[in-house]
């Protein structure tokens, strides 16, 4: 069993070792050295100083067993109702429905927050999270080839999207004068 709850800065020491793993092996993210722990704390502060949202999966014990995050997709104010998502799990906890679980929280915490679109950009076009997003229904919206070089090989770099709420379909509820 796995409770989802909106990150802490607790939660960075654990989110900081989840991720240097990923880093360091594999090639989801193109970041070559992981990252401290202050790093990540800024990181933590700054998306939800931006309105998107963290959260943390833990198992019954409270031990963090991995975290997602969407945080606004680009600056400029036009972007403002779509985000990007991010999934990281713990290396020794994959393949137990972590990620599935913190994706589908995750949905409905950005859709809370207003945003109308979601983009996955999979860095290395991960076959776990192209799966992953598409058993949650997103679809392919674009694929930049050999664009990152990690670990020997030039990597791709696919762009998965899902609308949120009523996506496109209606103006949102204000738009800013």
């Amino acid at each position: 069993m796995i409770a989802i709850a909106p990150a802490t800065p607790a939660d960075v020491p654990a989110i900081a070792r989840i991720y240097a793993a990923h880093v360091r092996s594999g090639t989801a993210t193109f970041e070559i050295a992981p990252p401290d722990t202050a790093e990540i704390a800024a990181r933590l502060a700054k998306v939800l100083a931006s309105g998107g949202v963290w959260l943390a999966g833990r198992d019954s014990e409270g031990t963090v067993l991995g975290y997602a995050y969407a945080a606004p997709f680009r600056d400029r104010p036009a972007y403002r109702f779509t985000c990007e998502n991010s999934i990281y799990i713990d290396a020794a906890r994959r393949g137990q429905g972590i990620g599935s679980a913190l994706l589908c929280a995750l949905l409905g915490a950005a859709e809370e927050a207003g945003f109308r679109q979601m983009i996955a950009v999979i860095g290395g076009a991960e076959p776990a999270s192209q799966a992953l997003h598409a058993r949650a229904g997103f679809t392919e919206s674009g694929r930049m080839r050999s664009v990152g070089r990690k670990h020997g090989r030039w990597l791709d770099t696919l762009y998965l999207q899902r609308a949120l709420g009523p996506g496109d379909e209606t103006p949102p509820d204000k738009e800013p004068t």
